[in-house]
C-alpha cells in the first residue's frame, strides 16, 4: 500500500474511532438531558462510525507495527443541541473536506479497496450530518427527536430513521444485514 494512502487510513480510523466514542457519551447526556431518541439517535451514529473504523482498520491489515494517528476531534461536553452541533459540524468537514481528499489520493494511487473505504464513509456520514441537523432543529424547539428508531447498515455505516423497506442505497446491502437501534431497548 501507498504510504500517503496508508496515512489517511490511519487518520480516518483515528477520526471514526474517537466519534464512536464520543456519541457514546453525547447520546448518554442526550438522555440524562431527557432527549432518549437523541440518545438512540447518537448510539445509532457511534455503530456506524464503528463500521467505517473497522473498514478502514481491514484496508490496513498488511500495515503492522505501531503508528503515532493525526485526525480531528471534537471536544467538550456541553448541552445536547450544542453537542448535536459538534456532531454536524465533524460529519460535514468529513463530507466537504476530508473524505473527498482522501479519495483522491487513493484513486491517484490505485487503491481500489481505500477508495471503497472512503467512499461507503462519505455517503453514510452525508446521511448522519442529515439525522443530526433533524435533530437539532427539535431539540432547539425544547422536542425530542420525532424517531425512535434507527438501522445502520453493517456493511458502510448507511443509516436511516423509519421503515427499513430496500437494500442499502450505498452498498447494496439486504435488509437483514442492518442493525435496529430502538429507544429504551
Amino acid at each position: 500500500m501507498n504510504a500517503m494512502t496508508a496515512d489517511n487510513l490511519k487518520s480516518a480510523f483515528g477520526g471514526e474511532s474517537m466519534a464512536h466514542t464520543r456519541y457514546i457519551f453525547w447520546g448518554k447526556a442526550a438522555v440524562k438531558d431527557g432527549y432518549p431518541n437523541v440518545g438512540n439517535l447518537f448510539e445509532a451514529v457511534s455503530y456506524a462510525e464503528q463500521i467505517h473504523a473497522g473498514n478502514h482498520f481491514r484496508e490496513l491489515r498488511k500495515e503492522v507495527g505501531e503508528a503515532s494517528v493525526t485526525a480531528g476531534g471534537g471536544f467538550g461536553l456541553t448541552t445536547t443541541s450544542e453537542n448535536l452541533q459538534g456532531a454536524i459540524d465533524g460529519e460535514n468537514y468529513e463530507v466537504e473536506q476530508m473524505y473527498p481528499a482522501f479519495i483522491s489520493v487513493a484513486d491517484m494511487q490505485s487503491e481500489k479497496g481505500s477508495i471503497r473505504s472512503f467512499q461507503f464513509a462519505l455517503e453514510a456520514e452525508k446521511t448522519h450530518a442529515d439525522l443530526f441537523w433533524k435533530a437539532k432543529e427539535q431539540v432547539d424547539q425544547n422536542k425530542d427527536f420525532d424517531h425512535d428508531t434507527v438501522h445502520v447498515c453493517d456493511i458502510c455505516g448507511y443509516t436511516l430513521t423509519g421503515e427499513l423497506e430496500d437494500d442499502c442505497p450505498i452498498c447494496k446491502a439486504r435488509t437483514d444485514m442492518f442493525t435496529t437501534f430502538v429507544t429504551g431497548q
